[in-house]
Parts: structure tokens; sequence; C-alpha cells
């Protein structure tokens, strides 16, 4: 067929046919003309025996220009492109370099690099014996749109993954990417996996620090960490992801496979991130069904396990500020106001925190994230403040922390109503009375609901007539009375017992 060149096989199939059948046919069976069976019925070599032209069918655009200009501009600067080549010629010579030339000159550049240009990357591939090596990365996860109860859910994931067999264990990450994600992350897949693989490889985790102090004592403990465990570490140089390409090659396969099940799901919300952990879990499940023959051989070159977990969390001393709060991490917390003044020790895990007394465990917070543009983060739990709001109740009006002190948007668009119909003094005492019911009666999702319709209606809350309804009403206990007999009785009951 025209425009389509001829190859050896082709040429091989017709002489097959042309034994047999007439010269059209066996062209028409090969798809070629009769006029180039008529021309292959004279040649005895191959297409691709056959020599190149020595000759030139049309003048050379760029003759006289090629090794005086072209070619010292090239061996200056190797990464130059046709494009810039060719821009260059016309400026110099203008009107004389059409665009059509771009071709031309660039499978002459082409050629040149091909024999006279730089040495290029060459990438070597790696036999990986198992046993060997684990991996692990994190990525992010916006991609997803996953939402939980509505809120989108801002997030990374960690996987890790071992060379030899591709078997995977993935974690949900929320407090973005550090040790204790890390080390939270690689001791649940080990566990999980029942061995440990002689070396351990992450990316320069440049993610994880802030200055050089902070990267050296991350340094310290990821290296305590793989001790522990017996590994190795290692880790790719920065800006080099191929040398981690074991895992970065599963990122992509992870997410897109869990896309796949999120559209065949039909929605992206779940009702909490429980659930939401349960739906990764069956996604790399899957993926670990398919490669379970070579995991089930790796499993059996990996070393013990120690006796024990090695620590996963981060301590971090604070100390509570007048205001009830303390900061961790660029995110402000709200705790009792009776921890105020006292230096906590602050163990980071990955998605909580605990806050320490001495070895008394005080508190347990649930671990919040920065703000999308480096501002500080804030965890504000109401029901830490409420004793002081009850207390000073007009201290609600102007605080810093007001509009994160409501659980709920109801509670925010109540504020907003009151603020405009009462005076000031009574705002603050009925919306902190409103709070107060939430947190000590246990009916915050129920009193949201009830000022979701006074909202729509226009009406102002009722504080007494909603505690009636809502709070719980105090157990009645039983009066007992307890009369002691006198000590005369035991005498006489052991007299006739004797």
């Amino acid at each position: 067929m025209a425009g389509k060149r001829i190859g050896d096989h082709q040429v091989g199939i017709y002489k097959k046919h042309r034994a047999q059948l007439s010269q059209e046919v066996a062209a028409a069976k090969v798809g070629i003309s009769a006029r180039s069976a008529r021309r292959l019925e004279g040649l005895t070599a191959l297409p691709s025996q056959r020599e190149a032209r020595p000759w030139r069918t049309r003048a050379d655009p760029f003759e006289g220009l090629w090794q005086s200009e072209i070619v010292p501009m090239l061996e200056a600067t190797p990464a130059l492109t046709a494009m810039t080549l060719l821009e260059e010629m016309q400026r110099r010579y203008p009107g004389k370099y059409d665009d059509k030339l771009l071709r031309t000159l660039q499978r002459r550049v082409r050629t040149w690099n091909a024999c006279f240009g730089r040495e290029r990357e060459v990438f070597f591939a790696q036999v990986h014996p198992p046993g060997r090596l684990g991996l692990s990365d994190f990525t992010h996860a916006a991609v997803l749109n996953v939402t939980i109860g509505g809120a989108v859910l801002l997030h990374l994931l960690y996987q890790f993954a071992l060379a030899y067999s591709g078997w995977r264990y993935v974690e949900i990450v929320l407090g973005g990417e550090s040790f204790a994600a890390l080390s939270s992350g690689l001791q649940n897949a080990i566990w999980m996996m029942g061995g440990v693989p002689e070396e351990h490889r992450t990316d320069s985790l440049a993610a994880a620090f802030n200055n050089h102090a902070e990267h050296e004592q991350l340094t310290r403990r990821y290296e305590a960490l793989c001790t522990h465990y017996g590994m190795r570490p290692s880790r790719n140089n920065l800006g080099v992801s191929h040398e981690n390409g074991s895992i970065e090659s599963r990122q992509g396969t992870l997410k897109r496979t869990l896309e796949q099940a999120l559209l065949l799901r039909g929605h992206r919300d779940f009702e909490d991130l429980e659930a939401y952990r349960r739906f990764v879990a069956e996604v790399f499940g899957r993926l670990n069904a398919r490669v379970a023959r070579k995991f089930n051989e790796e499993r059996g070159q990996l070393k013990a396990l120690p006796a024990r977990r090695s620590s996963d969390y981060e301590e971090v001393e604070v100390g509570v500020t007048k205001y009830s709060t303390l900061s961790v991490k660029k995110v402000l917390y709200t705790v009792p106001s009776r921890l105020v003044g006292h230096r906590l020790k602050v163990r980071v895990y990955s998605e909580r925190l605990e806050c320490w007394l001495g070895n008394v465990c005080v508190l347990e917070l649930r671990r919040g994230q920065p703000g999308a543009t480096g501002q500080r983060g804030r965890v504000v739990d109401y029901r830490h403040l409420l004793p002081a709001l009850k207390r000073k109740p007009g201290a609600l009006a102007r605080s810093a922390l007001r509009d994160d002190l409501f659980p709920r948007t109801e509670y925010r668009q109540m504020w907003a109503q009151l603020k405009d119909r009462l005076s000031e003094a009574v705002a603050c005492r009925l919306m902190v009375g409103l709070l107060d019911l939430a947190g000590n009666a246990g009916c915050e999702a129920e009193l949201a609901q009830r000022l979701a319709s006074l909202l729509e209606s226009g009406e102002l809350p009722d504080l007494e007539q909603l505690q009636t309804e809502l709070a719980p009403f105090p157990a009645e206990c039983p009066t007992v009375e307890v009369v002691l007999p006198s000590l005369a009785s035991y005498d006489q009951l052991l007299q006739e017992v004797a």
C-alpha cells in the first residue's frame, strides 16, 4: 500500500504465496500493490539488506551553516533544541529559513547528538533477592477527594512494600509526614507480615523536619528504630526518586486502585475514619492476594521479630499557658484548666497526643494538623473551657477561640442570631448555658437538631425548657437505714451456741 514500507516479513510471506498463486493474488494477500510485487520479483536481497542511497534527492537547506555555525553551538551547549537553533538562524538570516525546515533540522540534531552528544544517564535494572529489601514512602491522597461525614479529609497515605514479592501495607496518616507516622506505619507493617527484611529504604525524609538540628535528631531516631529490628537503614539521594523506584511505582498503582474502588463504590463519603480505614485495608488486601505465592516464598527469608515493638512516638516538653492551652507541632490545643502552669511531657503519635505529668497520663488528645498556609491549626474542646466560661460568660463575646468553641454549625449560627437580637451579656449567658447543656447532658447532636429547627422558625431558645426535655433526670436513690445490733446480743448468741 502506498505510503508504507515493505518489510522483510511481508517479502517472505509474498514469496511463499507466489510459489502457488499468481502475482496479483499473492500481492493482495500480503497487502501490497501489483506494481510493488513486480519490483520484488527481480530483487534477491531483503529490504533491510539494501544499502542506503548515496545521493540526496534535494538540496541541503543548511549547507554552509551546519558545520560553521550550528555544530559549534551544539558543541558549546548540547542541550539546545532544534526549535531554538532554527529561531536563531531566522534571526541571523531574516527570510531565508522557513518554519517548514524544523523537521529537517530536528533529524540533523538528533543524528548529531547520537554521534557526538553528551553522555546520558543509564539506569541499571536491579535484582532483589527475597527478604532483602523493604521500602517506605508517603504520598498525598487529596486527588481521591475522600470525605468523612461530608467534610473533606486532608490526609497522606503511608505505604510499605517488599521489593521482591510486592507485598504491601498501607496506613492513613492525618498528622503529616513525620517520624511518628513513619515509625508507626513501619512497625505495623513488620508485625503484620511476621518478619523483618535485611534493609529498609526511605526517601530523604525532607518533609519530616524543619531545620538541620531536627534533621539530625530524626536521623538518630530512625537509625535507632532500624537497629532495634536489626535492619540496615538506607535512603535515596535527594530529588532522585527513581532510586526508590520499587515503592514509587506502587504509589501510582495504589492510588489508581483506590480510585477505581471508589468509583465502583458509587460515592466517596464515609461515616467515620474507621470505615475509611477498613476500606483501604480491603483494597491493599486484594492487591496482596495477587502476590500471595511470592510473599509466602519471601516470608521464609525474613528475619525473626524482636521481643517487643519500639516506641512509635515523639516526645516533646511543653507548658500549659494561662489560657488553658498548649502548642505542639504548630497546632494549638485546649486542655482542662487544672493543668494550667504545669509542664507536660507530650508523646506525639501519628493520630493522638498523650500528655504525661511525671509517670501519670493526665490527658489524651486527638492530633490536629497545621493550617494549609503554614498557620497554626487548632484543636479546641469546649468542655475544657466550660467551667471557666460558666464563671465568666461575658468572656465568650470576644474570645480568640470563640468560633472554635462551637462544636457544630448550628451552635455557631445560633450565636450569630443571639448577639443580634439580645444584649451581649444575655446572649453570652444563654450561649454558655447551651454549651453546658450539650456537654454535661451528653445531648450535643440532639440539641443541635433543636437549634436548627429554632433557626428555621426564627425563635430564640428557651434554656429551661431545653434542660427539662434533654437533661437526664437525676437517679433517685432509696433511703436505707442501717440499725446496728448491740454488743450484748453477740454475747448471748455465743452462750447459746456453747
